[in-house]
């Protein structure tokens, strides 16, 4: 399999190393106490990582904490602290999903953010794991969006369900639910219509989704999975925000974060929204979407921890 995952997500992140732990490490040398100046400097620097406004006012907050605890007693010993509290908050409630039979996860995230990618290399992902996938083509609004899902379930060699363009979306949902438990399925992938400027319509399409879906499977979908682009940083987080109130969301992906320094967003994320980053992407080849462990994350992020071979 080559390099490693933890490998990988270290080179994505290269970028966001550099312009963010490199800048917080320059602050760091420049000072030889902690003192308002110091803290003014380390505020401004991590706001500009794109960790947002509450993530940076949180760990600000630790900082001085621990400075007053004397848990850090020089600048020295500010990298390290904040590591962990930033590992700290992405662990926050990291927990193993319970898989149903079959495991229905709708996919929502405005065009262009990579969603269509991202479903197939999920569906790549489970049916490594030896699971069997059906992609369901639900965003019958552009006729492109069915075509290129087509080209990608082929690739990935699993089969899709769609309707013509501009059909009922549901209908699509409820054949392919249908189609699941005919072959005993394993997990279901849902690609929906990818507007936000009509909000109102997508909310209704997804709640009509939603009903169907539950219909067919009792307490379907049971993931509904907002797909980010990494490269938009705080953009991302106001995005999430609309869709969070046309659809309950549960889980984020964050794609694309190898092209870019604004790996921070992966913070902000879970600080500003409450919701757990499930995947994250790290490159365009099929392995480079991974469920993400904030462990591996952090030790990435401040280049820690081993390189394996795996």
């Amino acid at each position: 399999m080559g390099m490693s995952f933890f490998n990988r997500i270290k080179k994505g992140l290269e970028k966001t190393r550099k312009s963010f732990v490199k800048s917080v490490e320059t602050v760091v040398i420049g000072y030889a106490q902690i003192d308002d100046e110091f803290l003014d400097d380390l505020e401004a620097v991590m706001l500009t990582g794109d960790l947002g406004v509450k993530t940076t006012d949180y760990l600000m907050k630790e900082i001085r904490r621990g400075v007053t605890e004397g848990i850090i007693n020089n600048t020295g010993d500010v990298l390290p602290f904040m590591e962990e509290r930033i590992a700290e908050l992405l662990g926050e409630n990291e927990e193993q999903l319970e898989m149903h039979h079959p495991e229905v996860i709708l996919v929502v995230g405005v065009n262009g953010v990579g969603k269509t990618t991202t479903i197939a290399k999920l569906a790549h992902y489970y049916k490594e794991e030896g699971k069997s996938v059906i992609i369901a083509a639900a965003d019958t609004f552009r006729a492109a969006a069915s075509e290129q899902l087509t080209i990608w379930a082929d690739r990935v060699g699993v089969p899709i369900v769609k309707h013509q363009e501009g059909a009922d979306p549901a209908a699509v949902v409820f054949d392919a639910l249908a189609s699941a438990k005919a072959k005993n399925a394993d997990v279901v992938i849902i690609d929906t219509a990818g507007r936000l400027h009509t909000k109102s319509n997508l909310m209704e399409e997804l709640k009509k989704i939603g009903r169907v879906a539950d219909k067919q499977v009792p307490g379907a979908p049971h993931q509904t999975l907002l797909v980010l682009d990494g490269t938009t940083g705080q953009n991302a987080i106001s995005q999430a925000k609309l869709f969070g109130q046309a659809v309950p969301v549960n889980g984020i992906v964050v794609t694309k974060l190898d092209g870019t320094a604004k790996g921070g967003v992966v913070i902000s994320v879970k600080e500003e929204l409450n919701l757990p980053v499930r995947w994250i992407g790290v490159g365009e080849g099929m392995d480079d979407l991974r469920p993400f462990n904030a462990k591996e994350f952090a030790d990435a992020l401040f280049d820690k921890g081993q390189e394996q071979n795996g």
